[in-house]
């Protein structure tokens, strides 16, 4: 009888420890992706695509996670779907409907909804439309897998409801001196974690006019969604904080309205509003899965 151990050994590669703990993978870079993308043209979906960079052989905005804006044109529907466990749509503009499994859910701008897997989704729109569409198709592409059941339930998240609540902090919080001023998006599915999904994790964070919100950071790579701002608003990234705790050779990343940015796990980050407007962020991040791993490892500078 023939057995496979000739060629199974064939397969065999191994390192040497010290030169092999930590592997030169591709680096996540600080990538912006402008509003322009989403302002004009005919209906489609527009993937905030990298895989060049990581270097995957599927669309990915981080190794994880794809992110995508949908335009939609008034009176205009598109269809959606993807091989994943987890989606967050924001509504970046605009307003009308979506027609999943479960029936019609109706949107507005600032709403936010999430779906489990899903057989596709059908979108139209009353006015000129941008959603915010993100889901981890990229964690099971990786994988090799295939979404066989509905970990989470849907769930929508009322904009004018979540913005009335996160300003309501405003007072007590810079009183406080909290590193964040924001709302995390649960779901009861995922109460342990506190997380939006299994896998996914979403906030949303005020930065008030001529505020300084202090470096953190963390292992999940946050794509992060600017929901408004003002001129002069910005976040500083860099991989090292000196002993005052700012952040040394730090890339600007600039917030403009409906535009998102990259921030690479592990990297310290600040916020900055020189404006005389209060700003907003809705970062769309892999921190559900880390905080399940115990890996998340959020660290905030004194």
């Amino acid at each position: 009888m023939n057995t496979l151990n000739t060629t199974w050994k064939k397969q065999v590669i191994n390192w040497e420890y010290s030169s092999a703990a930590t592997p030169n993978l591709n680096h996540v870079p600080v990538q912006p992706f402008p509003a322009s993308l989403h302002e004009q043209g005919e209906t489609r979906v527009i993937e905030l695509n990298i895989a060049d960079v990581l270097g995957t052989a599927y669309a990915a905005t981080s190794p994880s996670l794809l992110a995508n804006y949908i335009r939609i044109c008034l009176n205009e529907s598109i269809n959606t779907q993807a091989s994943a466990t987890s989606e967050v749509f924001f509504v970046m503009r605009g307003s009308g409907r979506t027609i999943c499994d479960d029936g019609i859910i109706t949107w507005k701008k600032g709403d936010t909804f999430t779906m489990p897997s899903n057989q596709g989704l059908c979108h139209e729109a009353d006015s000129d439309t941008a959603l915010y569409w993100t889901h981890d198709a990229p964690l099971l592409q990786y994988l090799g897998v295939s979404p066989t059941e509905a970990r989470f339930k849907p769930a929508f998240y009322d904009g004018d409801a979540i913005f009335n609540e996160v300003n309501g902090m405003r007072d007590i919080a810079l009183s406080e001196g909290r590193n964040r001023i924001g709302m995390i998006l649960g779901n009861r599915d995922c109460i342990e974690t506190k997380t939006i999904s299994p896998s996914m994790w979403s906030l949303f964070n005020l930065l008030p006019a001529g505020e300084v919100q202090k470096p953190h950071r963390h292992q999940s790579v946050a794509l992060d969604l600017a929901v408004s701002s003002g001129a002069n608003t910005y976040t500083l990234i860099g991989k090292e904080v000196d002993s005052d705790g700012n952040i040394i050779h730090p890339i600007k990343a600039d917030w403009a309205t409906n535009t998102v940015f990259i921030t690479p796990p592990g990297w310290w980050h600040s916020h900055h509003n020189e404006s005389d407007e209060d700003a907003y962020v809705f970062p769309v991040q892999d921190a559900g899965l880390h905080t399940y791993l115990r890996t998340l490892d959020i660290q905030f500078v004194k």
